[in-house]
This record gives C-alpha cells, structure tokens and sequence, in this order.
C-alpha cells in the first residue's frame, strides 16, 4: 500500500505518493489536468522491484496551486527539487501525456538528473505545429466546463466515454480525484481553468522535435493507437509522424507501440504498461 507525503519545494507544499520498494528509482508524472492517482494501477506493478514515487505536479492533485510558474522551467525545477528531497541517485523519471513532456524539458536542461526517460503515450505534444495561433490553441486545448455538475452526472459521463467499457470502483475513484467535492455535492477541477490556460500558454513555446536531439540519456516511447477505430484515424497518423521523427532524432530511443490502446492506458492496461516499463530496466536498457 502506498503513503500519501508532503515536501516544501521551492516554497510550495507538494504531495506524492510512495510505494516503497527497492532497487531501480522511478519517478512517475502525470498528465495536464491528471493527477498521482492516474499511477494507482501501474505503480504497485513496479514496486515489487522497484522503489516507485508518483508526484502531483504544481496546480493539480493535492500540490499547491499558485497563479504563476506553469512555464517549463518552473514544474521542471519543483520535479528536480523532489528527486533532491527525496535523496534519489540517477531516477528513471516516467511522464504520461504532459507529463512526458515535462520529463523531456528537464532531460535537457538538466542532462545529468535522470538516467532514462519514459514516455507514455507523451512528450510529443507539438501546439504550434497543430495550431494556427495562440488564441487557436487555448481555444481548443481550454479544459471542459463542470461547474454546478454533480458527482453522479459526472460519473455517468465517464460511464458513456472511452473508459465505459472498463469502468470499476477504482478507475472511477482515480477519474473523481481530478476534482474537489463541494458541500453542495457539485465538483471542481482541481486544475483552475486560469492555470489550465497557462499550461497551454507555456505549451506554444514547447517543440519537442528541437529538443530529442539534446536527450543524452536513453528515452523509451511507449505510444498508444488504435488501429481498428476508424474514428481515430487522423490523430493516429499525426501521432505516427511525430513518433518517427522522434525516432529519427533521439540519440538512444527505443519506441514500443500500445496497441489498441487509448490515451489513457495508464488505466486501460496497467500491467502492459508496467510490464514494459519493468523489462527495459531490467534489461539494462537505461544503463
């Protein structure tokens, strides 16, 4: 079982979650608008061999929630401030969909801190490239609007969306965690819209394709797609792309398809995913 903890970083309070184990340091992000929990079924997969800590980035989860310092810079520097308050030597920091691109931005501003990356159905995300401005962008990446909704109208939507079909006690605890309970039974993002729209801003100065060549520590891609759905056939193809030119460009990279599997395989197939993740460490991949 896991134990909830608190750091004073950089002189903010910031909560993570720690399963113990042993061995191999993996540190596991999540994604914009997640939080820790999004790791409650893969990490306790990887804490049978390794020591595993799951973070809540600045603004989201349980962290504290300021109105500044969403840039790149900043959630590397609270990142990098855990991994010294914890006292860990050379982690393998793995990032889920932002996440992986907050990993890649420390990866090379701060090459010596982690001995590999992974990323998980992430570290690609390319808005100016996508985009035709800014205002476009914080447009269509600006987060639904759940204010006034209860928890049961918003738990049968999760029921209708893409993680129907899997949908337990669990993975519905882990999706509610995005959000506070308020006394009128309505919800709240954790992430304010305001910070949400300062990500996406922090986003637009953010190229993954300048920055894999700079990676000198090897970096697993783990990406997700469908091939049987026709309806996500454009996102896949963008998705290729960018997975090849990651290929063409990282130094060490090793990439490992998920196949029909959705972005949030974290939940989907946690086994999977800590499988892989478990076997390049194992194998000495990262070494």
């Amino acid at each position: 079982m896991p134990h909830d903890e608190w750091a004073n970083l950089n002189g903010l309070d910031f909560h993570y979650r720690d399963w113990d184990g042993s061995g191999q340091s993996i540190i596991l992000l999540h994604g914009l608008a997640s939080n820790c929990h999004i790791w409650d079924m893969v990490a306790p997969i990887l804490a049978r061999d390794f020591a595993v800590v799951a973070m809540d980035q600045r603004g989201h989860g349980e962290s504290a929630k300021p109105d500044h310092g969403y840039d790149f810079d900043t959630v590397g520097n609270d990142l990098s401030a855990l991994i010294n308050h914890l006292g860990v030597v050379d982690p393998v920091v793995v990032g889920h969909s932002w996440g992986g691109d907050v990993a890649l931005e420390l990866a090379v501003a701060q090459p010596r801190l982690a001995k590999g990356l992974v990323f998980v159905d992430g570290g690609m995300i390319n808005s100016s490239a996508r985009y035709a401005s800014l205002d476009d962008a914080r447009e269509q990446m600006a987060p639904p609007d759940f204010k006034g909704w209860s928890v049961e109208e918003f738990s049968k939507r999760v029921r209708e969306g893409h993680l129907g079909s899997l949908m337990t006690g669990q993975i519905e605890e882990i999706v509610l965690a995005n959000f506070e309970v308020l006394a009128d039974g309505t919800i709240r993002a954790r992430l304010s819209r305001d910070n949400h729209i300062r990500i996406i801003e922090a986003l637009w100065d953010h190229h993954p394709p300048e920055l894999y060549p700079e990676v000198t520590c090897p970096l697993l891609v783990m990406p997700a797609r469908q091939k049987s759905d026709p309806s996500t056939a454009e996102q896949r193809e963008i998705r290729e792309k960018s997975v090849a030119t990651a290929t063409a460009s990282l130094p060490k990279g090793e990439v490992v398809w998920l196949e029909d599997s959705i972005h949030d395989v974290p939940l989907q197939r946690p086994e999977l995913v800590a499988s892989i993740i478990a076997q390049h460490i194992q194998s000495g991949f990262f070494d």
